[in-house]
Order: C-alpha cells, then structure tokens, then sequence
C-alpha cells in the first residue's frame, strides 16, 4: 500500500506565510497558519469552531471572545474542502513558560491527579509544551471520520512546528482512539473529569516528538512523515522499536512520569 501526500506549500507559518498539505485519506486541504498573518482564514475557522461547540451546548468552553483577537493562539490549522469552506481545524497554544499559563488543567482542581497532572506539566516545560484546543469537525462533511483522523494528526505535528518535544491537549474520552492512532498516549493514573459537563468523561493525551511513532498505528504513521516531508520538517526516526512485553503505556517512555 502506498500512502502519497500532496504537497501544494512549504512555507513556515511562524514567519507570516501560509504551510499547508493535502490528505489523500480525507480529500482536503489542511493549512497551517497565524492569525495575525491569515486573519481571514483565521476567523473562518472560529466561526466553524463556534457553530460546532453551540450545537453540543459548549460554547463555553471555546471562550470565543477571549480567543478572538488571535493573541493567545501561536498558530492555527484549517481544512478546507473543494470550494474552499473551513471544515475543521484546531488551535495551539505555547510553547508554555508556567503551569499556570495552562488553563485545561483547570477542571481537575481540587479533583483526584490534579497534583500529578500538574507535576507533569511542570517537568515537561522546560523542554517545551504546547497544547492544542478548539478541536472541531463540520458535522456535514463528507469523509468525517477521515478528516478527524487528520485533524488529531495536526495535534502530533503542532510541537515539531513549534519547535517543542511535547504536544498536549485535554479530550473527550470517546475520541482517544483516533488520538492514540496519532501515537498520543494518555496520561497514566490521571482520572477523567466531567468536563465541560456530566455528559462528558475529558482525559489529558500527550504527544512526545522523540516517540510519538512507537505508539502510532502504521497507517497513520505513514501519513505523518508524508506530511512533515511536505511542510518541511524533520521526521521522526524510521525505525518503529517494539514495545517491551508487560510494560506497555506511557510510564514505559516517561510520558507520565
């Protein structure tokens, strides 16, 4: 099987122009950008963000008016569709300087693992975190489970365009198969909250840079590097080592300690 990624840019969008790629899987275009140098596109995708949190009764949780002005976001994906609609995407954050830039660790206060949750953040920051959020999907869109695929994809590929080792983000837990695809791992002993409320269990996911590709699973592994190779950017090691017998998950690879 043979796994081809388009390349239709290589800019860097830390210096004011547009990255961008195309997943053969799902059919669109994924750009890669800022939002004070694409302030278009950038208020397309909080548009699309807000229209598909207000339909879960959550829009809340995507603070739109305090986000609006792109000051907080370091830089943001889009996928476009044929006619060039915004049809998901997501934001980052960071790279952090204190645990207490991290709002998302706000629901687990006074909560089982928030000292834990905490400690791992604070180890991982002085060798760079970055986090992702405002995740969304069009309901409507053709290859929905694709375009997710690739959307979790942008969240492994977030830390190495910002010159970070670890990517977080904090998720419901019946999305964490397709993040695990994406070798995000969950954060060990740190218990799900309802978040943003009962109808929701939300689990912090890590991805780590060094070996994200150890836990990835080999489809989406190879679409990975494809994308890195066109936007630019190093590859993780080709070399996927097995995990030790009895001592799989993240503790294995320090990603909850």
């Amino acid at each position: 099987m043979t796994v081809e990624t388009i390349a239709v840019g290589q800019e860097d969008p830390c210096r004011g122009r547009t990255m961008r790629f195309r997943d053969n899987v799902s059919g669109y275009d994924i750009r890669v950008a800022t939002p004070n140098r694409s302030p278009g596109l950038w208020h397309r995708y909080l548009a699309g963000a807000r229209d598909a949190y207000r339909h879960f009764g959550n829009e809340t949780t995507l603070d739109y008016d305090g986000v609006l002005d792109g000051a907080s976001t370091a830089l943001f994906f889009a996928a476009t569709d044929s006619h060039d609609r915004v049809v998901g995407g997501l934001r980052v954050q960071g790279p952090y300087i204190w645990v207490s830039e991290v709002g998302s660790l706000t629901p687990w206060a006074g909560r089982p693992g928030a000292a834990d949750l905490g400690l791992m953040m604070a180890r991982r920051i002085p060798r760079g975190v970055v986090e992702s959020r405002a995740a969304w999907v069009a309901r409507d869109a053709p290859r929905r489970d694709d375009l997710a695929a690739a959307i979790s994809r942008c969240m492994a590929h977030a830390p190495r365009i910002l010159g970070a080792r670890y990517g977080f983000a904090t998720v419901a837990s019946f999305t964490t198969g397709r993040h695990s695809a994406s070798g995000g791992v969950q954060a060990q002993s740190i218990p799900p909250v309802p978040y943003p409320d009962e109808r929701y269990r939300t689990l912090p996911i890590w991805w780590d840079t060094r070996t994200y590709h150890v836990f990835a699973d080999k489809l989406q592994y190879l679409l990975m590097r494809g994308e890195l190779r066109t936007m630019g950017l190093a590859e993780p090691r080709s070399r996927r080592p097995h995990r030790l017998p009895g001592h799989g998950g993240e503790e294995c690879y320090a990603y909850g300690r």
